[in-house]
Parts: structure tokens; C-alpha cells; sequence
């Protein structure tokens, strides 16, 4: 399994930002290859997601599902929303939303997601002739970074009112 975690902080309480993040359809404003996002549900687990992507030469709806949420006042921080890949690819991630101190509006945000590109079921891709599907994913992996980092950002951006330079920590495994 590959890893990839965004975290940075948000100056704003940890229920504003969970709140924020839970609306998912919101996502596809700020990634450059996700296009359209539609949801089945409110929001709670077994809520299903149709995320449209565009990238190079393909073109792939994902489906994905929340499998749980840990909202603020339901468990102690972190608060959390999970999902799962329903189809395609062994995949699944998290939001962690975590005070950074009680007495202070500041909060640490997470993205994460763990995925297997070996899982993927490739007979939905149209790839062009002679490109090996391990050759797509390489070329890939600096993608799904930089679309993971642009997502934070700007999620920040949209919390605070105001863009600015973010401090990101990233790790990838």
C-alpha cells in the first residue's frame, strides 16, 4: 500500500473545519483534475460520492464511500471522516481534525489516503495502445501529491477568508 498524508493548521476551532469538511461536494473547486462531484446521501456513513476525474489522456469516475464520522461532542479529538474506494481499487482514507491547543482557535488538519495501484481493475480505463498500466501509475504518483497539497491549500484558503503561505507537512510511504 502507498501512503500519502497532508497536514497543516487552520486558524480557526476544530468543529468549523469538520463542519467545512463534510461538505465534499465542494471538493472539486479545488483540484485541477477533479471535475464534477455527486453525492448519494447526507453525509453519514453510507453516503456515496461519483468523483469525476480528467487527467492526461483518461478520463474515470471514482465511487467512493464515508464508512465513519467522529463529529466534535461525539468522541474526543481527533474528529474524523473516513472513506473507503468501492470499486476499481483498494483505497481508503481520512480528515483529522485535531485541536492544536484547547484554549486557542488554532487546528491541525490531516488528509490521508492509503492505496493500492496494483489492485486497480483496469478493464474500466481506456488506456492508449501499448501504455503499461504500471507506466501510468508512476507517471501518476507526483500528480496525486500535488493534488493532495493544492487541496489543502485551498481548503485553508476557503476556511480563513484569504489565501496565504500554507506550511505543509507531507509524508508518503
Amino acid at each position: 500500500m502507498d501512503r500519502l498524508e497532508v497536514s497543516t493548521n487552520v486558524y480557526l476551532p476544530p468543529q468549523e473545519v469538520y463542519e467545512f469538511l463534510l461538505c465534499f461536494r465542494e471538493y472539486a473547486g479545488y483540484t485541477e483534475h477533479l471535475r464534477e462531484v455527486r453525492q448519494h446521501g447526507d453525509g453519514s456513513p453510507g453516503t456515496q460520492y461519483e468523483l469525476d476525474f480528467s487527467w492526461w489522456r483518461l478520463d474515470y469516475t471514482a465511487r467512493s464511500e464515508v464508512t465513519a464520522v467522529e463529529p466534535p461532542g461525539d468522541a474526543d479529538p481527533p474528529y474524523r471522516i473516513d472513506w473507503r474506494a468501492v470499486e476499481d481499487i483498494a483505497a481508503a482514507g481520512s480528515w483529522l481534525v485535531e485541536p492544536v491547543d484547547p484554549s486557542g482557535p488554532e487546528t491541525d488538519v490531516t488528509f490521508a489516503v492509503e492505496y493500492a495501484p496494483q489492485s486497480a481493475d483496469t478493464s474500466r480505463l481506456e488506456l492508449p495502445r501499448f501504455v503499461p498500466f504500471d507506466a501510468v501509475v508512476e507517471r501518476a504518483k507526483p500528480y496525486i501529491e500535488n493534488e493532495a497539497e493544492r487541496l489543502v491549500k485551498r481548503v485553508v484558503a476557503d476556511l480563513e477568508g484569504q489565501k496565504r503561505d500554507v506550511a505543509l507537512e507531507i509524508e508518503t510511504q
